[in-house]
């Protein structure tokens, strides 16, 4: 018989807490959790968040793991004297499933109850976190997390790092889930500050009408750009935001050989396109309306750029030293395109080339 909540909070007892959980595994709602053991919802929600939620239902061994009935078998058989093929067929099981049974302590030290006992443990979940207990691998980690890095482009670039060292791997979702479930105690809070909150979703623009008016004139599109830009891998092919001036300027401190193309938007500031090729012999391709990802460098490293400037955001208001200190953090950070390599290590290794 269910009980009614009289409104008065109470202390939940151990079975109201056993309940609860059998209750809601079983697919109850909270509310009709609370109504079958007389607490309020507010009660329930507080009780698993301070539990860290639903324990982990203790399941039943599978079939295919040895039993303990299995192990004594298999430690009568040792001590007969019986080879690991006879003891796997008396059982039934693989060979190699006996064989690495006993590899653990060994055929003379083999006891079937302490075999059984360590096996459980084995299987307990959840493991300590490995950032937890590799202090190098996790002081690799937040270094990445305190350049900016993605926890993707941090696991990667640890294989470019230590390519012969296995104990210095980990996976992105590892790093997330380290950093995010705190019980695990490896990665401070704060480093979540580090990491991007997402690019913003786009929102349509007016654009100006097909017949012409404003537009650019004499312009080459991108679907006569070279087809080695589209995998943004060969350095020289620019895209850029900045007013025809002062890219003049910078493009020109540039080696000829990595000046090649510039790919723009069809914006206003970019009207006096003519000039500037002539001034850069720089051939400058313009994106086709509405398609942004044309320019996949650009778009993303907009996206990188909101980590550290808001969207409108007055740059003049910044000192020029610490947008070139953000320049460095961005060129220095891992790209999947450029397999992992650094921006900065692919345009140095290009410029030596040409030397």
């Amino acid at each position: 018989m269910e009980r009614q909540w009289s409104g008065n909070p109470r202390r939940l007892s151990q079975a109201d807490r056993s309940e609860i959980e059998r209750l809601i595994w079983g697919g109850e709602t909270f509310a009709t959790a609370a109504a079958a053991v007389g607490c309020s919802t507010k009660s329930i929600q507080r009780f698993l968040a301070r539990t860290g939620g639903l324990k982990r239902r203790v399941k039943e061994r599978s079939a295919l793991r040895l039993s303990l009935a299995d192990r004594e078998e298999l430690s009568r058989g040792l001590v007969a004297g019986d080879s690991l093929q006879t003891i796997a067929t008396r059982l039934g099981r693989a060979p190699s499933t006996i064989s690495r049974e006993v590899a653990w302590s060994g055929r003379h030290g083999y006891r079937a109850w302490r075999a059984d006992s360590e096996a459980m443990k084995r299987g307990r979940r959840p493991k300590p976190a490995k950032l937890a207990v590799d202090s190098r691998l996790c002081r690799e980690v937040e270094r990445g997390l305190r350049a900016h890095w993605s926890p993707q482009q941090i696991s990667a670039r640890l294989i470019c790092d230590y390519p012969d060292d296995l104990d210095m791997r980990v996976s992105h979702e590892t790093i997330y889930k380290t950093l995010f479930v705190q019980a695990r105690g490896a990665l401070r809070k704060e480093l979540t500050a580090c990491l991007r909150t997402g690019r913003t979703q786009r929102r349509p623009h007016m654009r100006t009408e097909q017949s012409g008016a404003g537009r650019l004139q004499n312009m080459v599109l991108i679907s006569d750009r070279p087809p080695e830009v589209d995998d943004r891998a060969v350095p020289g092919h620019w895209e850029a935001e900045d007013v025809r001036a002062a890219l003049t300027r910078q493009i020109s401190k540039l080696p000829a050989e990595l000046r090649r193309t510039l790919t723009w938007d069809q914006g206003k500031e970019m009207a006096d396109h003519v000039r500037f090729s002539t001034d850069t012999n720089m051939v400058v391709y313009f994106c086709d309306p509405h398609s942004p990802w044309q320019r996949g460098s650009n778009e993303n490293t907009n996206g990188l750029l909101r980590q550290y400037f808001p969207s409108k955001a007055d740059l003049s208001l910044h000192s020029a030293a610490h947008l070139n200190a953000v320049a460095r953090e961005l060129n220095n950070r891992p790209r999947q395109t450029l397999n992992w390599m650094k921006p900065s290590e692919v345009f140095c290794r290009s410029v030596a080339s040409i030397d």
